[in-house]
């Protein structure tokens, strides 16, 4: 079976391993002159579906479950398996009651265990919540990594490429995210910063609640950290605004003031997809599969997005099943 996937963000790229696994002829066509530039260029890399209930629906955690395997298999050695630590201020040690309440898998740390876990904050927060099943990983370099092992599988990359002028394929995989004609997405602008310190050293994602202005701190190689992100209601693709510059960099003073000396290497805005209710979905159409939705989810719910497309593609009696499945993530909302 020949399938043209269109889109080479995280969800494009998940859906060509899960075809080429199981034997599909793919090409993976991508508008841009290279991979990056879109919004999974920019994201957290945080495979963390215990936290995202917090704030999101029960099918988050259900389909994110089992990404961290997932990667692990497509990108060996790109996963990092350390958790996720959660803390507050003092001040806000509501805001950390109120989290806790709302999610499960966590055990709750004290001050001498977030020194022993974190060093660098030793004595700068009393309480935490540590999710130890929780992983991250560098979207950069598990992008990379994908490209390159699905080139050596066989895939064809066609970048610089206008999908609409390619044809011969059995079947279509539609990931191009917020370039797709679906009037019931809206965008959800997230602005990132990357900071460099040699001051300050994290094993794991850090987020630290605040009533106003949550924030999270992933750690990368070099002595680097992706410090994220807004959630604002916009399909705007500019440069970060000065109000979100400040927010940032004010909130990850506030967790370690070192951060404050750090040289800002690099700051970046993506534009989400969601849908109405923030779930994410996959859904034929003829000879097309579409996978979209995935709002600030993406490499944590692509690998459960892929399998599901090629399901479809490959088992057209259980169409009727997955979108079952479907409604019924859009009924949990």
């Amino acid at each position: 079976m020949k399938v043209l996937i269109k889109g080479a963000g995280v969800a494009g790229l998940t859906a060509a391993f899960e075809l080429a696994t199981r034997g599909a002829a793919v090409t993976l066509a991508e508008t841009r002159l290279s991979l990056g530039g879109n919004a999974s260029w920019f994201a957290g890399g945080m495979l963390a579906p215990w936290c995202e209930r917090e704030s999101a629906e029960q099918p988050v955690l259900d389909l994110g479950r089992d990404a961290a395997d997932w990667w692990d298999t497509a990108t060996p050695g790109q996963v990092t398996r350390a958790g996720t630590m959660v803390v507050a201020a003092p001040r806000d040690a509501g805001e950390l009651e109120r989290f806790a309440s709302r999610t499960s898998g966590h055990r709750r740390v004290d001050e001498d265990e977030i020194a022993l876990l974190e060093p660098d904050l030793a004595g700068r927060f009393r309480h935490g919540l540590l999710f130890p099943d929780e992983a991250h990983l560098d979207p950069r370099q598990a992008m990379a990594a994908v490209h390159d092992r699905l080139s050596a599988m066989g895939v064809e990359f066609r970048f610089d490429a206008d999908a609409r002028h390619i044809s011969g394929f059995d079947r279509q995989i539609d990931c191009t995210g917020m370039a797709t004609d679906d009037d019931r997405l809206r965008g959800v602008r997230g602005e990132m910063l990357i900071l460099r310190t040699p001051d300050v050293s994290l094993s794991r994602p850090v987020r630290l609640l605040h009533p106003r202005f949550p924030l999270y701190v992933v750690p990368r190689a070099d002595r680097r950290f992706m410090v994220g992100a807004t959630m604002i209601e916009s399909h705007s693709g500019g440069p970060v605004t000065a109000r979100s510059m400040i927010e940032l960099l004010g909130a990850a003073c506030a967790l370690h003031p070192a951060f404050g000396e750090a040289e800002i290497v690099e700051t970046g805005v993506g534009v989400r997809p969601a849908f109405p209710d923030n779930l994410p979905r996959v859904e034929a159409r003829g000879n097309t599969v579409a996978i979209n939705g995935l709002y600030r989810h993406g490499f944590l719910l692509a690998p459960a997005m892929a399998r599901q497309a090629a399901d479809l593609v490959f088992n057209h009696d259980g169409t009727k099943e997955l979108a079952h499945e479907t409604v019924g993530q859009r009924r949990s909302a």
